[in-house]
């Protein structure tokens, strides 16, 4: 079963190959923002269907999990006002939380470290038991190979709840998956700590302040899942690790920002049965995410199966950074002590070409800690991210996206919506421009991740 399984595996990764390219094998990146123009890589072309193979329960390790101590009664304090205007990025106010620019139900909350929470995005049946997101303030989805994505979900402030009360000593977040090398320089970031269904040893090496949580069903590697009582009682025991004024960094202006195009959706495309769709719902004023149901035909709004509810993002980041692998599924993403690097922020029905920024501050040297990944305009100025949720595609540096004739039409919220013509859609959004259509597109080239023997070394540790 084994070695047939392997097989499927070698067989999917050579098509995608042929699709992709090699790790290693595109041009010198854009140095500045991905290109906007028509690529040689991008044009007439339909992606192959791709079959992912997930990889293989991973074997446990032998790091022991952090301490869970009792967790102390805590009574949810009012909730303040939300701000009317601009806060942040270095003083937020009481009760605020400097990750959504919102106040939380319970202030006492934000003294406790934030957890990043490892949730599986495939296969698309794994997707109906995603819980947890809807509360989550930042998500990382970056790229596991074989055309697959996964996200760090962050959990800080108010924890995850059942929308019925009588539920919500219940509540789970989840599907778990194991760890990914990206994710250390993430924790490191918001001083925080990994939950992760283990890890490959080599990967695992490179992580550290963890906790494993194992699934239920030995026939089911999306089974695993953690309580939020238990996940509020690991942050409680590693609330030391939280510096004052670490999570700081980041502006919040409800007002939209001036100087941006028209942006009514984004399409990321991973291959053709692996398409992410973000609607710009004017109702909510945030971007509704839709994915194929792996046939790049059918897309279903994602939702949180702990309240049933669609995500709705008000803020959708590409986020632009070099990444470096051994091999296609093995990488590691720079983004530690990065002076500046481009990205492109959706909000507001608007898109906005700004940048983002890790380097070393009067913080950083005076505290020794690190804080988050910090958003600023060309001149180094915070630029503003609209108050709530942060939803973040990392993709290599000089992934290139456009403008596409908008010839589908997408439901600003719908459980789901069907392509009319699947192929014409996908073939006219990777090939054909149209400047000022609100219809963006992006895709995810593994041929731009940059081969890098530190890498491998760093995993055979």
């Amino acid at each position: 079963m084994r070695s047939k399984k392997r097989l499927i595996i070698l067989v999917s990764l050579l098509v995608f190959s042929l699709a992709c390219g090699t790790v290693g094998a595109s041009p010198s990146p854009d140095e500045n923002f991905g290109t906007t123009t028509s690529t040689a890589a991008v044009q007439n072309e339909i992606l192959p269907s791709v079959t992912p193979v997930e990889d293989d329960p991973p074997a446990p390790t032998q790091t022991a999990p952090l301490p869970v101590p009792a967790k102390p009664a805590a009574a949810p304090q009012e909730q303040p006002a939300s701000p009317q205007g601009p806060v942040g990025p270095d003083v937020f106010p009481d009760g605020v939380n400097p990750l959504t620019g919102l106040p939380v139900s319970n202030p006492g909350n934000l003294a406790l470290p934030p957890a990043l929470v490892s949730i599986t995005n495939w296969p698309p049946a794994a997707r109906t038991q995603q819980a947890g997101l809807s509360f989550s303030p930042f998500v990382y989805e970056l790229y596991i190979g074989e055309g697959m994505s996964r996200f760090l979900a962050m959990f800080y402030g108010d924890f995850p709840a059942a929308a019925d009360p009588a539920a919500a000593g219940n509540s789970f977040v989840g599907p778990i998956r194991s760890g990914r090398l990206p994710y250390e320089s993430l924790r490191n970031l918001y001083n925080g700590f990994l939950v992760m269904a283990s890890a490959y040893s080599g990967v695992a090496a490179n992580l550290s302040q963890y906790s494993n949580i194992y699934g239920s069903d030995e026939g089911d590697i999306n089974s695993a899942m953690i309580s939020v009582e238990k996940m509020e009682q690991i942050a409680q025991a590693n609330q030391r690790r939280l510096g004052e004024n670490s999570l700081q960094g980041n502006m919040y202006d409800p007002a939209p920002l001036a100087g941006g195009q028209a942006a009514k959706r984004l399409w990321f495309v991973y291959n053709q049965i692996d398409q992410v769709v973000w609607q710009y719902d004017p109702a909510s004023g945030a971007y509704r995410r839709y994915q194929d149901n792996a046939d790049g035909t059918t897309f279903i709004q994602a939702t949180d199966s702990i309240n049933a509810e669609g995500l709705a993002f008000e803020n959708v980041i590409l986020l632009f950074a070099q990444h470096r692998a051994c091999t296609e599924a093995a990488f590691d993403v720079d983004l530690q002590y990065t002076p500046r690097s481009p990205a492109l922020l959706f909000r507001d029905g608007q898109v906005h070409e700004i940048f983002w920024t890790t380097k070393s501050e009067e913080y950083e040297r005076t505290t020794g800690k690190m804080r988050p990944i910090r958003f600023i305009d060309e001149n180094g100025e915070p630029i503003a991210l609209k108050p709530g949720q942060t939803w973040v595609h990392l993709v290599p540096t000089g992934t290139p996206y456009w403008e596409a004739p908008d010839r589908q039409e997408v439901p600003a919220n719908a459980p789901q919506w069907v392509a009319e013509d699947p192929s014409g859609m996908l073939y006219n959004l990777l090939n054909n421009r149209e400047a000022g259509s609100a219809n963006w597109v992006s895709r995810y080239y593994a041929s731009m991740i940059l081969y890098d023997e530190a890498v491998c070394e760093a995993i055979r540790r």
